[in-house]
């Protein structure tokens, strides 16, 4: 597989892609594993792991370990709550923990609101750990403007803000030097800056390290402080991965390439770039990076990293290339099994479960959740783009299905509901309440311009007549990397015996939109507010 042609970077576009900075305390020398049993040591024994380590799309990857748990936050760009934190206790199997930002604070347009942030918001951003306070960090621009900072002394806890600094930090990597927070970042031209001991404001600036134009662009800063030298960990994107070390924070530092246009795990899917490093508690290091995959978006790859006498990383390769599989990651026993990211979800309770994003924020007067979702219409409009209230999950690849088991009794005429395949070209299989009466209809041609406007609002495909007031809607999509990948639709009266409905629909697999495909449950009217759907179950399930 030829690796992709390098793109540019996404200052150049739109927005800003990579960043992230973790503390490490071990010693990055390799270290022999014990020969102790397993039985005896508490520490599982070693096996094979297949990459992706996570078939769904968590992209501009910051990875951090505290005590025996590993951290993992990425990029939700318009998606509400953004920055989601997953947790894993071996680097390979992960799980929803929670996410960093609630809501998107950041101006009218994230709530669809005489505007659109598609493709704004949360990019590459920083998550790390302060031992000293007992609380987690996490700090990211946005619209190229304002870093905001959010804490929390537990992922699962309801995060907070806690300062709003007047500059972009593009990129950014947080590092925790004892107590004293700094922040790398920049594109190209790489930045140092220290902040403020509650992180609410900077105290020192410096311009560190210009990228040679031999190289191009660096970005996506992860900053590390390594057995007394500081390193920041550098992306080309889309092809290439750099590293600077140094004495000191402040610089000078010097640069080394650990991979460029090296082959991936995934077949048909890029080169694995834009992460971090991490330890186990053991001393053994990892990199965890992501592989563009579209249509699916960028997934997550690990790889084993040693270090060489004057202290840089290494990766290990399989055959010349980033390996499909390697040995397990030797760390203690987890203290239960993971979560899994896929599954039914019936809505128990009276919250959403952390796998759960909104396309923008929702109307949260419009939702609720007791035992099974329901939607109140949000919003006026012939469009699926600028329908609030549009409730995604990430498909798992490389192939699932989604089905949502649907009470439409309370829609009203005009109102349309169902389940989508969402991206900047889109398709639904849904219901259409017209004139008293109720169809169901699966439309595809729901297209975005370059710059994220409507451009068509869809095209009816199929339809089908409805009977009762209780229907199973179901979605397959395949994400294997690569051109004309089809999503299909079909529906259910019974909840077990499906029928087909409408044509391929051939998902988009250009990487400008940057997040991948997911389904997408939505309910929107076209004429009058009030309406209202029950939404009893949702399941992902693989084959």
């Amino acid at each position: 597989m030829s690796p992709p042609t390098p793109r540019p970077s996404r200052r150049g576009l739109l927005a800003g892609a990579a960043g992230l900075g973790v503390t490490a305390a071990l010693s990055p020398w390799p270290r022999p594993h014990s020969t102790a049993s397993a039985a005896t040591t508490g520490v599982r024994p070693l096996a094979d792991f297949t990459n992706p380590v996570l078939w769904q799309d968590f992209a501009d990857i910051e990875v951090l370990r505290v005590g025996d748990t590993f951290y993992y936050s990425a990029s939700t760009m318009h998606y509400s709550p953004g920055a989601p934190v997953l947790r894993s206790w071996n680097l390979v199997d992960w799980e929803f923990a929670g996410h960093s930002v609630p809501r998107l604070d950041f101006g009218a347009k994230y709530d669809l609101d005489g505007g659109r942030a598609y493709v704004d918001g949360i990019w590459a951003s920083t998550l790390n750990h302060r031992a000293s306070d007992g609380r987690f960090y996490w700090l990211g621009q946005t619209d190229f403007s304002q870093t905001h900072v959010y804490t929390a002394t537990d992922v699962e806890a309801t995060w907070e803000r806690i300062a709003t600094i007047p500059r972009a930090y593009y990129d950014a990597g947080l590092l925790f030097d004892g107590d004293t927070p700094y922040v790398a970042y920049g594109n190209t031209q790489i930045s140092v800056a220290q902040l403020s001991p509650d992180l609410t404001s900077e105290v020192r600036d410096e311009h560190v390290f210009s990228t040679p134009s031999g190289i191009g662009t660096l970005e996506g800063a992860r900053f590390y402080r390594i057995n007394g030298s500081y390193y920041i960990f550098l992306t080309r994107p889309a092809n290439g991965q750099y590293i600077l070390k140094s004495s000191s924070p402040f610089g000078p530092y010097e640069l080394r390439e650990l991979l460029l246009d090296l082959p991936g795990p995934i077949q048909g899917g890029g080169v694995p770039h834009q992460g971090g490093l991490v330890d186990t508690p053991g001393g053994d290091w990892y990199y965890l990076a992501f592989v563009d995959a579209y249509p699916g978006g960028r997934v997550p790859a690990l790889a084993p990293i040693t270090w060489t006498s004057d202290g840089w990383p290494q990766l290990q390769l399989v055959n010349g290339a980033w390996g499909t599989t390697y040995p397990a990651p030797d760390v203690p026993a987890p203290p239960r099994a993971t979560r899994p990211m896929t599954g039914l979800d019936t809505f128990d309770g009276s919250t959403l479960a952390p796998h759960w994003e909104w396309n923008h924020n929702p109307d949260t007067s419009r939702f609720a959740v007791d035992n099974g979702l329901t939607l109140t219409t949000a919003t006026v409009t012939a469009d699926l783009y600028a329908a609030r209230n549009t409730l995604t999950r990430r498909v798992q690849g490389p192939t699932s299905t989604a089905t949502i088991e649907l009470d439409h009794t309370g829609m009203t005429d005009g109102d349309r509901a169902g389940l989508a395949l969402l991206r900047d070209s889109s398709a639904y299989l849904g219901l259409v309440r017209e004139g008293g009466t109720t169809r169901l209809a699966m439309v595809d041609d729901i297209t975005m311009d370059s710059d994220w406007n409507t451009i068509s609002t869809g095209t009816e495909r199929a339809t089908a007549a409805v009977a009762g007031t209780r229907i199973w809607l179901r979605a397959w999509a395949d994400i294997t990397p690569g051109a004309g990948r089809q999503a299909h639709f079909s529906y259910s009266t019974d909840g077990s015996t499906f029928t087909d409905l409408g044509p391929g629909f051939t998902l988009k697999n250009a990487w400008q939109f940057f997040m991948g495909y997911r389904f997408a449950i939505f309910h929107h009217a076209t004429r009058a507010l009030g309406g209202s759907v029950r939404v009893a179950s949702f399941d992902l399930t693989t084959p």
